[in-house]
C-alpha cells in the first residue's frame, strides 16, 4: 500500500516536467518535420481560407514567405522555451537524485501525453478553429488534419497508460514515512 502511494507520488512529481517537455518536443517535430523538411505547411500558409480574417500570406511570394518564416520562428521559439522549461522543471525534481528518472516509464508516459496534447491543441485551434494552416493543404486536407488529431489522441492515451503502470520512479530523495521530503 505504501509502495503504491509512493509510486503514485513519484509519477505525479514528474507529470508537469514530462507534459511540458512533451508539448515542446511535439512542437519541434511539427515545426522541423512538417514546416521545414517536408514544407507541407507554414504557420500562416492557409490564411487565404482561414476562419478569422488574417491577411493572405502566400508562400509563393517573397513577402508571404517572409511573414510565414517569421511566424514559424515565433512558433519554434515558444516550443524551444517549453523544452527548456520542461528540462528546468525536471532538473528541479531530481537535483537531489542520481536516480533513474530519465529511464522511467512515468516520465516518458507524460512526455508522450504532452506531445499528444500539443497535437490536439494545435490541431483544433490552428487547423480547425482558426484555419490558418493545415497539415497538408489540398486533396485529402481534412483527412490529414483528422489524422493529426487521432495521432495526438493516441499519444495521450498511450502516454497515460504508460505512466499509469509505471513502477516507482526512484527520485533517490530522502523520504519520510508519508512520502518524499519536500
Amino acid at each position: 500500500m505504501a509502495e503504491e502511494r509512493r509510486a503514485g507520488d513519484d509519477r505525479r512529481r514528474v507529470m508537469l516536467p514530462g507534459v511540458v517537455l512533451g508539448i515542446g518536443l511535439g512542437g519541434f517535430v511539427d515545426g522541423i518535420l512538417l514546416h521545414q523538411i517536408l514544407q507541407w505547411h507554414h504557420m500562416l500558409s492557409s490564411t487565404d481560407t482561414d476562419n478569422i480574417g488574417v491577411r493572405d500570406y502566400p508562400v509563393t511570394t517573397v513577402p508571404g514567405l517572409r511573414m510565414n518564416t517569421l511566424w514559424d520562428g515565433l512558433f519554434h521559439a515558444v516550443t524551444w522555451i517549453a523544452v527548456l522549461t520542461g528540462i528546468g522543471l525536471l532538473y528541479s525534481r531530481v537535483t537531489a537524485s542520481r536516480g533513474r528518472v530519465w529511464r522511467s516509464r512515468a516520465l516518458w508516459g507524460w512526455i508522450l501525453a504532452g506531445w499528444g496534447l500539443f497535437n490536439l491543441v494545435e490541431g483544433v485551434v490552428d487547423h480547425h478553429l482558426l484555419g490558418i494552416h493545415h497539415v497538408r493543404t489540398g486533396p485529402g486536407q481534412l483527412a490529414w488534419d483528422l489524422g493529426f488529431l487521432v495521432f495526438g489522441a493516441l499519444l495521450v492515451v498511450a502516454g497515460w497508460g504508460l505512466q499509469r503502470g509505471a513502477p516507482v520512479v526512484d527520485l533517490c530523495e530522502p523520504r519520510t514515512a508519508d512520502g518524499p521530503r519536500r
